[in-house]
């Protein structure tokens, strides 16, 4: 193993690599364990289950492939949101992997991920008279029309490229944001 490189780090970097080539369905963990240089029973020390390496890979994917660049306002929300959709096109193996991990029950820590939490700063920013149930609620529907799972939805379900499914995405955004009250005007 690369060293300053740390073991589950490894793990998930060689299981992206190996859906280069392979279904997630077909990486054996003695596969991943011998590639990284570490036994088998270590990968699974690091990831017990299938849903628990499925997670951390699609997590991982995200952050690596697919990373959404910061956002403040909607504006900023919905281009970077667009620019994501084409980058799922370009490679769509790693975003239906993120679209499955996406449809499993969480095996990971319960708190909101970092982009739940930007999503709601934005929200309470824009719209502060919003309760905090309101914005957790608006702030789960923006992510998932933002994630790999709508764009896999769309593109299987509907055939649509990136940028119909952009046109749909901005469809979505614009409705969920329609209850929402006036945003509030920032001092100048």
């Amino acid at each position: 193993m690369a060293d300053g490189v740390d073991t589950p780090t490894a793990i998930l970097a060689k299981t992206a690599a190996a859906l280069r080539e392979y279904p997630f369905d077909e990486i054996s963990y003695g596969t991943l364990g011998e590639a990284v240089g570490v036994s088998e029973r270590t990968v699974y020390r690091h990831f017990p289950t299938r849903s628990h390496l499925l997670e951390g890979v699609a997590g991982w994917l995200e952050s690596t492939e697919f990373p959404l660049p910061p956002f403040i306002t909607i504006a900023q929300f919905e281009e970077a949101s667009r620019a994501r959709f084409l980058a799922f096109d370009q490679a769509p193996a790693f975003a239906f992997v993120c679209a499955r991990a996406a449809s499993i029950s969480p095996t990971g820590d319960p708190e909101p991920t970092f982009f739940t939490r930007a999503l709601v700063a934005m929200l309470a920013t824009n719209h502060p008279s919003l309760n905090e149930r309101d914005l957790r609620r608006v702030a789960a529907a923006l992510r998932y029309f933002a994630s790999a799972q709508f764009w896999a939805r769309m593109r299987t379900g509907f055939d649509l490229s990136a940028p119909e499914i952009s046109d749909v995405f901005d469809r979505s955004v614009a409705q969920v944001l329609t209850v929402l009250p006036a945003p509030s005007r920032t001092s100048r």
